[in-house]
Formats: structure tokens, sequence, C-alpha cells
């Protein structure tokens, strides 16, 4: 099975200005995400920027460059306007691998390939994992996934789904309750965290350019459910491998610095 990897990197952040190329053990975070990519099975690994340093970057250390517009609301779009450069042909498939990711698995990337070739009835396909704790589920920055029984999405919030009605009641759990013990248990049952790393039909990518915002991807704020709410079948299944976080702040790069250099 043939793929090719997309990593996204944007300089602009809100949060972390130029994050790409935060130093990490010597190299730029984005580097570290190149080379983790290079280690899976994909036939080809390209970065995906619209800043020349972040390009530089990439190519002193050997990489792929592939340059896109500034302009661009979202890295889906981003990854289309790559789709078209290239010329990749409808069939082919596009992991998108956010560019902050600098600890991601490589067994994790050639799984969610894999599974959207198994799927030919998918438009794309994602992971997820367990969630075990109160706090993680009640977070509001932690994507929930529900799925029916062959590993089709049914709905991606931000809310904790499924709602547990006995069992939450008890808990006490209302919106203006705080679950502050990280490791409080759950009761019984399966709760989902997205993983944010995607695999795309080209086909898809370039219809999902033409389709406006949906209404529940604006209240959500969550790119995939526009993909649903126009009938997109979306594979997600259990990764292969625990996925640490990526970097958003600065104590996840300080947290990733640590592991690298150790």
């Amino acid at each position: 099975m043939n793929y090719v990897v997309v990593i996204p990197a944007r300089f602009g952040s809100s949060r972390l200005p130029g994050k790409p190329l935060a130093d990490i053990a010597g190299e730029p975070m984005v580097v570290h995400v190149m080379r983790r990519c290079a280690t899976s099975s994909a036939e080809r690994v390209l970065v995906a920027t619209d800043d020349q340093r972040v390009a530089d970057a990439v190519t002193r250390a050997g990489g792929e460059v592939v340059m896109t517009r500034a302009d661009h609301v979202s890295g889906t779009d981003r990854l289309q306007e790559v789709a078209t450069t290239l010329n990749l042909p409808d069939d082919a498939i596009i992991v998108n691998v956010q560019g902050d990711e600098p600890l991601i698995p490589q067994d994790v990337i050639a799984q969610v390939a894999s599974n959207l070739a198994a799927h030919p009835d998918c438009g794309m396909a994602t992971l997820c994992e367990p969630i075990r704790s109160r706090r993680d589920l009640f977070n509001p920055n932690i994507v929930k996934a529900v799925f029916d029984n062959a590993g089709i999405a049914l709905y991606f919030s931000r809310a904790p789904i499924p709602w547990h009605r006995d069992a939450f009641a008890q808990l006490g759990a209302s919106q203006d309750k705080q679950f502050d013990a990280p490791n409080d248990a759950l009761p019984e049952g399966n709760w989902w965290r997205h993983i944010g790393i995607y695999a795309y039909r080209v086909k898809f990518l370039h219809q999902f350019v033409q389709w406006p915002a949906a209404e529940l991807e604006t209240t959500e704020a969550l790119e995939q459910l526009r993909a649903m709410a126009n009938g997109v079948r979306i594979h997600i299944a259990p990764a292969c491998a625990d996925v640490p976080g990526g970097v958003d702040t600065d104590a996840d790069l300080q947290r990733v610095r640590e592991i690298l250099a150790g």
C-alpha cells in the first residue's frame, strides 16, 4: 500500500509564534516530526508551509517542501493544495501529521493509512484512544468520538459523549462541576479521545474544499463535522500505540525537550 505523508507547518501561532522552528535537542521541531514520519512506510514525506524560514530549515535537514498559500483557513485546505500541486490521482492516500507532533509513533501513521485503504466506502480515517479520567472526559479541549460496531464515526464533540445518565447524575456532573483530580475514576463505560491524525483520499480533499462550513462544524469548531454533514463516512479505530500529546504550550515544549534530550 502506498501513501504520502504531508506535514502542514504554519509559522504563525497565537500561543507559540514560530512553533515549527522551536529548538528541540538541537533541531527544529518540524524536522523532528519529518524524521519520525520518514521512519514509517510512507513512500514520500513532505512539509507544506507558507513560510520560507520553515522551508529553509526543512531543506537544510534534507527534507522535501511544498510551498503553499498563506490564506488557508485550515490544514485540510493546505493539503488539498499540495495534492493539486503534485497532481496526485483521486485514489491516492494522504496522511496528515501535524507539525507539532515530534513524538508521534511511526506505527500509527501506517495504521491510519492502512485503515483507509481497507475501507473504500470511507473518504477519511482517523484514530482514537481510551479516556481514563473524569477530568479528561469533561475537558472541552479533548475531543470525544462515538463510533459504531464497524468503526464508522457517529459523531465528534467537545462535550462528554456518550452521557452516562445515571452515573453522571450521581457524580453531580454539571457545567459548573470541576474534576481536578486527573485520575478520578470513571463509571463503567467506553469513552474515546479523538487523536488528530487523518488519512484522506485525494478525491475527498477536492470535494471538501468546495463545501461551505457546516453548522455543526461551526458550533463545535471541529472541521471533521463538515465531512459528516455532507455524508462522508469516517473510519475510526483505537490507535495501535500510545500517542503522546503535541506541543501547544511552553509547558508542552519543555516536556518534549526533556524527553528527547533523555
